[in-house]
C-alpha cells in the first residue's frame, strides 16, 4: 500500500515562521517579544558598549543590565529612554518600558 505523497509535500517555510506560529499558540507572545527586544542590543549599542555591558533579566517592561565600570553607568544612564525606544523600533514591540543599569 503507497501513501500518497503529494498530500504531505507543504511549500517549506521559514523556521521562524514556525516558531512565531508556535509561540502564538501556546500564549508564549510576550515571551517571543521580549527575545526580539533583546537581540537588538548589541546593534543599538555597538560592540564597545555591548562588551562593557551584560543583560541578565527582562521582567515587567524592565530591562535589568550589568555594567563593567561607573563611567559607562552614567553614561548609559543618561541615555536609557533613547535606548529603550531605539530597542522597540528595532524590534517592533513595546517589550521594554525601563532599563535598568547597575
Amino acid at each position: 500500500m503507497k501513501k500518497d505523497i503529494s498530500r504531505q509535500k507543504k511549500d517549506p517555510r521559514h523556521i521562524a515562521l514556525i516558531v512565531e506560529e508556535v509561540c502564538d499558540r501556546l500564549g508564549m507572545t510576550e515571551a517571543r517579544e521580549q527575545y526580539r527586544a533583546l537581540q537588538s542590543w548589541k546593534d543599538i549599542v555597538g560592540e564597545t558598549i555591548a562588551a562593557q555591558t551584560t543583560i541578565e533579566r527582562l521582567t515587567q517592561g524592565q530591562l535589568h543590565i550589568r555594567v563593567k565600570n561607573s563611567v559607562w553607568r552614567m553614561e548609559l544612564n543618561f541615555r536609557k529612554k533613547e535606548l529603550a525606544e531605539k530597542m522597540n523600533a528595532q524590534s517592533g514591540t513595546t517589550a521594554i518600558r525601563e532599563i535598568i543599569f547597575r
